[in-house]
């Protein structure tokens, strides 16, 4: 005997419910809907102004620099500050070293700075090490 088909009951539909909007909100001050109590918190910049003011003063203690000199300033140190970073990576990979040592960035200050500032950079940082390592 052949087996019985299985008997298919007729799908019930459930009618849809429709679900209510979501109400917009709209902020009622100027802030964006935050509360009136708290600020909006500014995301922290670092930059090198108070040392390169701390540096003015310790050189020229009566003269002052504008704020458009320091913002140009601080973009000088950093963009000197990528460059001998990327040549130490480089340095430090091509001798196939995990580590950016204080080898590696004497040497990428004598690659990326020219001649005498380059030799004031390696004593001051030489300086700045041993200083480091002695205290």
């Amino acid at each position: 005997m052949a087996p019985k088909a299985a008997e298919k009951k007729p799908v019930e539909k459930t009618p849809a419910v429709k679900k209510p909007k979501a109400e917009k909100k709209v902020p009622t001050s100027k802030e964006g809907g935050e509360k009136k109590g708290k600020k909006k918190s500014k995301k922290s910049m670092e930059t090198y102004k108070i040392y390169i003011f701390k540096v003015l003063k310790q050189v020229h203690p009566d003269i002052g620099i504008s704020s458009k000199a320091m913002s140009i300033t601080n973009s000088f140190i950093n963009d000197i500050f990528e460059k001998l970073a990327g040549e130490s990576a480089k340095l430090a990979r091509y001798n196939k070293k995990p580590t950016i040592t204080s080898r590696e960035i004497q040497t990428s200050v004598r690659l990326v700075l020219p001649g005498e500032l380059a030799k004031h950079a390696v004593s001051e940082g030489t300086k700045a090490v041993t200083k480091f390592t002695s205290a």
